[in-house]
């Protein structure tokens, strides 16, 4: 029978300490983290389709539509940040 070595029982420590962290995540945050990643993966879409059809569009109206495109990317990221922020707060609540 092998001995635990000392490199062998911190890696089992740490593998045990991070299911136990997973398994006390906030019921609330959840939903929270769910409806933060659909609304970056809605503007990320969204911004996507504009710059597909900048692509076709070309010259002035392109790059209009380009930065269009990024506010929206940003616009998405910011909400999902600010829906986080409370679920985080409430977590501490």
């Amino acid at each position: 029978m092998k001995l635990i070595t000392m490199p062998r029982l911190a890696v089992l420590a740490i593998a045990s300490a991070s299911f136990s962290l997973t398994a006390c995540n906030n019921a609330a945050e959840e939903p929270a983290e769910v409806a933060a990643e659909q609304i970056e993966e809605s503007s990320d879409a969204a911004a996507d389709r504009l710059e597909n059809a900048s692509d076709e569009i070309g010259g002035v109206r392109e790059d209009v539509l380009e930065d269009r495109a990024e506010a929206i990317r940003e616009s998405g990221e910011a909400k999902a940040d600010a829906i986080e922020e409370r679920a985080e707060v409430h977590e501490g609540l």
